[in-house]
């Protein structure tokens, strides 16, 4: 089961995980320290697969990847916002996790059951379906490798040429 942790406006990278905390690189334990001081149960109680939901500006402040590190580290693959700050957007997919625009996060409500299916554009909650923004192609695959270097790694192990040269 996927859950939603419902967030409002405006949560900075500070809020996500505290700056005392960015010697850390580990995502399990930065993870240990996500939300710590606005929302202390969330390190504790994340299941893999929950999905955050969000107003506007989600990863507003400074552009440390830590903090999409830290929600990926607690499980989370999906982020669902009415609009994200553009460094933790690209900061995000380049970690292997979804940032997805949602105009409709309003309707959701913290600990809803929540089906993503973001290949189709769809989110479901509770029996209501809702549209997401599409993501190009390519984010998807850099996602699903678990980041950029994961994604790296797989372009160059992939064969340049399938033809034959003459």
């Amino acid at each position: 089961m996927m859950r939603i942790w419902k967030f409002g406006d405006k949560v900075d990278t500070d809020a996500i995980i505290p700056g005392r905390f960015l010697t850390i690189y580990d995502e399990k334990e930065l993870a240990k320290h996500a939300f710590e001081g606005i929302r202390d149960d969330f390190s504790r109680l994340a299941q893999e697969g929950d999905v955050i939901v969000t107003g506007r500006n989600f990863g507003c402040g400074s552009s440390r990847e830590h903090a999409p590190l830290a929600l990926k580290g607690a499980g989370v693959r999906v982020i669902l916002a009415k609009s994200f700050a553009r460094i933790f957007f690209r900061n995000a997919i380049n970690v292997g996790l979804l940032p997805l625009v949602c105009p409709d996060t309003d309707q959701m409500k913290d600990g809803q059951e929540i089906t993503v299916r973001e290949r189709e554009g769809k989110i479901m909650v509770d029996g209501r379906e809702y549209s997401v923004e599409p993501v190009p192609e390519f984010m998807y695959r850099i996602v699903e490798a678990a980041g950029l270097v994961g994604y790296a790694k797989e372009l160059k192990e992939a064969p340049l040429c399938t033809k034959s040269r003459r």
